[in-house]
């Protein structure tokens, strides 16, 4: 007997039916082995921590056998790619499994790079080993910040080669989320001009992911004003820690306001606030400080996708949905200036803290201050000050900030403030190193840095991971080729 025949899958998203999707068996790697798991991530499944140790473990989540249950299909969406209409885009190289009953309710499982499918366009539908390390290590980096996240539960990999700007060799990621749906599956269906598969498309989502919107008046102006508020929220989070996703398409906007699709995602290291981490983004669409406006005209895609739903006259209509979008600025506001509150250590809130909050991020910005380092020692600052000043070019000017600080903070702070600024993030140059050793073969270091990912507020029993990156850093670049 199969140890996970007694594993419950349902298969929610295949009652859409055919419409939504094309069924479809997955193209597993030839003779895989393990690169990574997650125990955390098992953890969530309720799986048991030897799980990965069962017959067709390894080839199940390599895509070359599935368990009992198991239904792969690919969903069709489509989307916005830096601003533009794209049209069909879909699961070009993933494969939905079904989902799995857990401990924090039903989740979804799905393979990333498992090949082709009906959506694949020029793509070969693979996954290299290089992203996948890149994506597995900062899924669960995410969680671990307390990030809303799609979730990484292994890598396995191959030799089996894979063109890209050089040959490289070929990986599967199992994916873990409560939904993977995204603004694009309604952009589909609105845009391709089939609102009957628009309406099953919204009540299935607000029934199964969203059930208190059913009991508002307008259930798809509740859901709206829901997802606002979700992406308001994980927008303040992305900019409270220096994260830059890279391609904020609305076919990587995820309905639950989680982080999805994790590309050419970075950290940054010295602060810029136009910042741009994915180089094939030439005109910085999608720079730091641009994220959270690009979300809001992402809402703004999704609402015009949604209006073919509402009753009485268009206008009308969309006043309504662009009432629920407009939620998103206030919901943002409010939510970052708690997090940079927080952040700075302020005590309850005060009138001058947001002069504060910004008279901060201008001086890291003229000194091009490491972004989790100035954090990270301000919360020693209050009795230690010089790690800080250490960092930045006018000290004076930081002297005087520190003293407005002082005044809203306390020495008791430190504790709270260590527990929401990192010592740790996925730095690019840490992701490249555990990413060079595994193209040798040598996995140690992406499990060495996954555990020390899954503790980001504690000090690294290694200083390196914790430091200023080395010069080379710089000179790392990461784009949309994975």
């Amino acid at each position: 007997m199969h140890p996970f025949d007694g594993l419950t899958w349902t298969h929610r998203f295949a009652e859409l039916g055919p419409n939504f999707f094309t069924e479809l068996p997955p193209q597993g790697l030839p003779d895989p082995h393990w690169v990574a798991r997650s125990p955390a991530c098992a953890e969530l499944l309720g799986w048991p921590a030897h799980w990965a140790d069962a017959p067709q473990a390894l080839d199940a989540m390599a895509g070359r056998a599935c368990w009992p249950g198991m239904r792969p299909l690919a969903t069709v969406y489509s989307g916005h790619q830096f601003g533009v209409w794209a049209g069909q885009l879909g699961d070009g190289r993933a494969l939905w499994l079904g989902e799995v009953a857990t401990p924090h309710g039903p989740h979804e499982l799905q393979l990333k790079g498992a090949g082709l499918t009906p959506y694949s366009r020029r793509g070969d539908g693979r996954a290299v080993l290089r992203s996948s390390i890149r994506e597995f290590l900062c899924s669960e980096a995410m969680a671990a910040l307390g990030v809303p996240t799609t979730r990484a539960l292994c890598i396995t990999g191959s030799a089996l080669p894979v063109m890209r700007e050089r040959v490289e060799t070929a990986a599967v990621v199992t994916r873990v989320a409560p939904s993977f749906v995204r603004f694009g599956h309604f952009e589909h269906f609105a845009h391709h001009g089939q609102p009957e598969a628009l309406r099953q498309l919204a009540d299935w989502f607000i029934r199964h992911h969203a059930p208190e919107c059913a009991e508002a008046p307008q259930p798809v102006v509740a859901l709206l004003a829901r997802v606002a508020r979700q992406t308001a929220e994980l927008m303040a989070h992305w900019q409270s820690l220096g994260f830059c996703h890279g391609v904020m398409n609305t076919d990587n906007m995820s309905m639950l306001g989680l982080t999805l699709d994790y590309g050419p995602f970075g950290f940054m290291d010295a602060f810029d606030p136009g910042h741009i981490c994915n180089h094939s983004d030439d005109r910085g669409r999608y720079a730091y400080a641009r994220q959270p406006a690009v979300a809001f005209w992402n809402l703004h895609a999704l609402a015009q996708a949604l209006l073919p739903l509402m009753p009485g006259e268009p206008e009308a209509a969309g006043e309504q949905l662009l009432d629920a979008v407009e939620g998103y600025r206030s919901h943002f506001a409010q939510a970052m200036q708690q997090r940079m509150g927080a952040k700075l250590g302020l005590a309850g809130s005060d009138a001058s803290d947001q002069a504060l909050i910004d008279d901060f991020l201008k001086l890291m910005a003229a000194s091009r201050t490491d972004f989790t380092l100035s954090f990270r020692r301000l919360a020693d600052a209050w009795h230690t000050p010089e790690p800080l000043r250490d960092l930045f070019i006018d000290r004076d000017a930081l002297d005087a900030w520190l003293a407005r600080w002082r005044q809203r903070t306390t020495a008791s702070a430190q504790a709270g403030m260590r527990a929401v600024n990192p010592a740790v993030v996925l730095r690019n140059h840490l992701a490249e190193g555990a990413i060079r050793a595994a193209e040798r073969g040598d996995f140690s270091e992406t499990e060495r840095l996954l555990k020390v990912l899954s503790r980001p507020f504690d000090e690294p029993e290694n200083p390196g991971d914790a430091a200023l990156p080395p010069d080379w850093a710089s000179t790392l670049e990461v784009s949309c080729s994975s």
